[in-house]
Order: C-alpha cells, then sequence, then structure tokens
C-alpha cells in the first residue's frame, strides 16, 4: 500500500469535562448520568442527561460544559461553542470552558477565535499544560493553512508560536522546516530535521525532507544516507525511494536511480514522478524506447506535469 508523506499533518486536541460540586441533588444525578455516558462515548444520552440538569438548574455550569464537549465529539460544533460560551457567562473564569470553546473553533478552522480562547485560558491558569498543549496545536493548524497558500513567512510564524508553546511536539518542527525548505533556506530546514529526529528518532518525515534538503545543497551523500535510514524504519513509502532515486540522479548514478524508481512504482504504479524520473534516467543510459515509454506513462498520470512535458520535448527533438 502507498504511504504519502507529502502533507503537513494536523494535530488533535483535547477537550475537558469536569465535574464540580453542584447544587441541586437531582441535578446532580441527570449531570453524573451525562458524565457517565460522555466517557463511554455514548454522546447523544450525555446530551440528553445533561439538558435535563439544565432545565432544573439553567445556572449549572458544568453541565453546559459537558453537554458542549458532546457536541464536539458529535461534530456539531456551533451548538458545542454556543453551550461553552454559556459556560463562560455564568463563570468567566471556567478555564475548561475557554479550552473547549477554543477546540471546536479550531475545528471549524477559526483559528484566530481559538488562539484567542486558549490565550485567555492561560492567563486564568498559566500552569494549566494542556491548554498549551491545544494551543501549540491550533498555532501549528493555522500554520498548515498559510504554509498551503504559500505564505510561508506567515507559516513559519505560527509554527514558532506553536514551539514556543510546547517545544516537544516534533511534527511542528517538521512543518516549519518544510516552509523553509520551499523558501530556499536549507540550512535552517535541516535544523528543524534534526531536532524532529532527536524528539523521536523513527520520524521518517523528519529524515525526507531532511534529506531533501542535503540534495539542494548538493550534499548528495548525506542525502542518501537520510532516505536510506527513512527506509530502514519504513520500507514501504513511495516517495522516499523517489527521493533517494533522485539524488542518484543528482549523482550520475543512474542505474541505482532505476533501481530505487521501480520499486517507488512497485508501491505506486500511478506514480507519475517516479515514471518521469527514470525516463531520464534511461534517457541519460541512451535506452531511448524505454525514455519514451516512461515520459508518455509520466504524462499519463499527470497531464500536466511541466518536468515530465520538458522531457517530452527533449525525447522529440532526438527524434523519440
Amino acid at each position: 500500500m502507498k504511504k504519502s508523506i507529502f502533507t503537513l499533518f494536523f494535530v488533535t486536541l483535547v477537550l475537558f469535562s469536569d465535574s464540580f460540586q453542584v447544587y441541586a441533588q437531582e441535578a446532580n444525578k441527570f449531570f453524573e448520568n451525562s458524565l457517565s455516558a460522555f466517557n463511554s462515548g455514548d454522546y447523544d444520552r450525555a446530551i440528553v442527561e445533561a439538558t435535563q440538569a439544565i432545565r432544573i438548574n439553567p445556572n449549572y455550569a458544568e453541565a453546559y460544559n459537558n453537554r458542549g464537549a458532546a457536541y464536539s465529539y458529535k461534530g456539531d460544533y456551533d451548538k458545542a461553542i454556543a453551550d461553552f460560551t454559556q459556560v463562560i457567562r455564568i463563570d468567566p473564569n471556567f478555564v475548561g470552558a475557554y479550552n473547549n470553546r477554543g477546540t471546536a473553533y479550531s475545528y471549524k478552522s477559526d483559528h484566530d477565535k481559538a488562539i484567542a480562547d486558549f490565550t485567555q485560558a492561560i492567563r486564568i491558569d498559566p500552569n494549566n499544560m494542556a491548554v498549551y498543549y491545544n494551543l501549540a496545536t491550533t498555532y501549528n493548524n493555522r500554520g498548515i493553512i498559510y504554509y498551503n497558500k504559500k505564505n510561508y513567512d506567515r507559516a513559519i510564524d505560527d509554527f514558532s508560536q506553536a514551539i514556543k508553546f510546547n517545544p516537544g511536539i516534533q511534527i511542528v518542527y517538521v512543518n516549519r522546516s518544510t516552509a523553509y525548505h520551499d523558501k530556499g533556506e536549507y540550512d535552517k530546514a535541516i535544523a528543524d530535521c534534526t531536532q524532529a529526529i532527536r524528539i523521536d528518532p523513527n520520524s521518517i518525515l523528519a529524515y525526507f525532507w531532511r534529506a531533501f534538503s542535503y540534495d539542494k545543497k548538493g550534499e548528495y551523500d548525506k542525502a542518501i544516507a537520510d532516505y536510506t535510514q527513512a527506509i530502514r524504519i519504513d520500507p514501504n513509502v513511495a516517495e522516499v525511494y523517489n527521493g533517494r532515486a533522485f539524488t542518484y540522479l543528482n549523482k550520475g548514478e543512474y542505474d541505482k536511480a532505476i533501481t530505487d524508481v521501480n520499486q517507488a512504482i512497485k508501491l505506486d504504479p500511478n506514480y507519475a514522478n517516479a515514471y518521469r524520473h527514470r525516463g531520464f534516467a534511461y534517457m541519460q543510459k541512451g535506452n531511448f524506447s524505454q525514455a519514451r515509454a516512461d515520459t508518455n506513462k509520466a504524462l499519463q498520470f499527470d497531464p500536466n506535469n511541466q518536468k515530465a512535458k520538458d522531457l517530452d520535448a527533449e525525447l522529440r527533438k532526438m527524434g523519440y
């Protein structure tokens, strides 16, 4: 099965569900039932029981909070936000409600409001590590949006904020490295990947992107070493074989490149760039008929692949 690594990764946030002293025994009974249902994953029942508690005690902040958390887990973020907002009206210092509302905003991709809520939660409780994690996660997720828009500076700013609030999430370093890489700041990209590897020595992504940056710097042996380590960790990722093949092409080691591309195509038979790389290797070896066949395959799977079009034009000039 093909595994793709050409994406940046979102991180899951944490929801709080807290129980505090309540004022009405009957409301408390419904609230406890709601908590029990929530903890067992029965979110519909959690909502019903919390609603009963709220009918008895309309100022029952914890019941609104638990119902909001259940709505969040069901993906009904607007209702969740309404409940968490009600909690905050009742108790403006309810840290869990700010955290939970921020989480709901984040899942709606309203990252500015999410960051505002997490920041307020930290003002109330500066030692709450779960909120720091969620704030870091939200900066990371907003950074990915900026990255996908090719706004690399804003992406780097957000990834840096994520690292400030939680320096232990290795994927954020990898994400920032991709932004540095695409800006051509390869040394910074390599440094971030190296830090990610310190946190998680089995991070295929970190080895892959560090190899890619080494290749761009012309440090081909270091690139090959990193691709090889990534393959040791997981030998089933087509992009890693293709990446190492590209570095072998840059070194002029065409047979090794072809061997790696063959493996990439075995893992992903529709991999246009792999066919393109193999076509280029065959062209360099003088096997023009095979180069033509691979170039046609590349364009079949990706008609808009400009580098495959360039290879096609070059072969046509040579009469193939």
